[in-house]
């Protein structure tokens, strides 16, 4: 969602939804290529510290980075950062790092191990992978909180922390608003058009590159869903609204991309082709990936545990785990077991 501070100037209200859509597009193929980067560099075939067969699985390092960078982008300097543009404020947490983690195939590594007979391994995978992604956001907090600290002694000994100076970079008149949705246009196409010309070289091989130019284009669909969904946050259900804590938006989201990913990988085993492997692979790397969230889950997942109920950040973990962990084995290990595709 989004808001307009009182000093910037209003921008007509489809020109607001244009500005966040295109910067959910752009911020969310850069964190599907970082989170792609991620997996090959701590994968088998370099830092060999991650893979598909064990609880550090491939997705983690991307989820902790990116929960990290939410303590730094999405609480402590998010105020910083939306007085330069809220726009940059919700591409950068919404569609970057909400891009570079994903809760979905987190969850489906958790159902590949249990599939194979791991059911202590993956129970560990999910305490794990909730420990270092929590964790992770405390240190990004923490760290920020220091590195504001620093700053701010700095500027008290120059006196070079003057409002008027940083009011140079802030994106609060149309006539910058349209030059930032210029500049993101041409990026947007050059990344699809890059990505265009590469899948068409690749897709024949069907190898992990063809993948990763198909989820470019299918990830920003994922990213404007996502923030579609939040707008459920904080509602509640019905019209008494019960519930008003757990944020049925993100709940949604990863729920359902979670789902989505279950389905789409017991079709990849039952059609078993290199075009349906790299077709459903795209679309879990892009689309479902960038659908679901682990920043913005650890983030409310951390606010609810240094709240006066900290028992509901608990309780909404384990309602997401559960509720994703159940679905999928409906959807893909009962599949697997009873038609013998594994």
């Amino acid at each position: 969602m989004f808001y307009m501070q009182d000093d910037k100037e209003r921008l007509p209200k489809l020109l607001e939804y244009v500005l966040c859509l295109i910067h959910l597009a752009v911020f969310g193929i850069l964190g599907v290529l970082t989170r792609y980067v991620l997996q090959k560099l701590f994968g088998p075939r370099v830092a060999g510290l991650t893979n598909d067969k064990n609880i550090l699985y491939l997705d983690l390092p991307s989820n902790m980075v990116g929960s990290f960078l939410m303590g730094w982008w999405g609480i402590v300097f998010k105020a910083d950062i939306s007085s330069v543009s809220d726009y940059l404020a919700i591409g950068l947490t919404t569609g970057y790092l909400g891009s570079l983690t994903t809760f979905s195939g987190w969850n489906q590594k958790m159902l590949d191990l249990i599939v194979d007979g791991h059911w202590v391994l993956a129970v560990l995978g999910f305490l794990v992978g909730l420990f270092l992604a929590a964790y992770s956001i405390i240190f990004g907090i923490e760290t920020a909180k220091g590195f504001r600290w620093l700053l701010t002694r700095r500027n008290a000994c120059t006196g070079s922390g003057t409002p008027s100076s940083s009011s140079n970079w802030r994106v609060d008149s149309f006539k910058r608003h349209l030059a930032v949705m210029g500049v993101l246009i041409l990026m947007l196409g050059l990344l699809w058009g890059v990505c265009g010309a590469l899948l068409r070289e690749e897709f024949s091989s069907g190898n992990s590159g063809a993948q990763l130019w198909l989820a470019c284009f299918v990830g920003p669909p994922g990213v404007w869903i996502r923030w579609f969904l939040a707008r459920l946050n904080g509602r509640g259900l019905g019209r008494a609204g019960s519930f008003k804590w757990v944020p049925f938006g993100t709940l949604a989201a990863n729920v359902s991309a979670a789902c989505i990913m279950a389905a789409l990988s017991t079709v990849k085993k039952a059609v078993n082709s290199q075009t349906s492997d790299t077709v459903a692979s795209g679309i879990q790397l892009g689309f479902l990936g960038c659908l679901s969230t682990v920043s913005t889950f650890t983030a409310e997942f951390n606010a609810m545990r240094e709240s006066e109920r900290p028992w509901r950040a608990y309780a909404y973990a384990l309602i997401t785990i559960c509720i994703s962990f159940g679905l999928g084995i409906l959807i893909y290990s009962v599949p697997v077991w009873t038609k013998g595709y594994g």
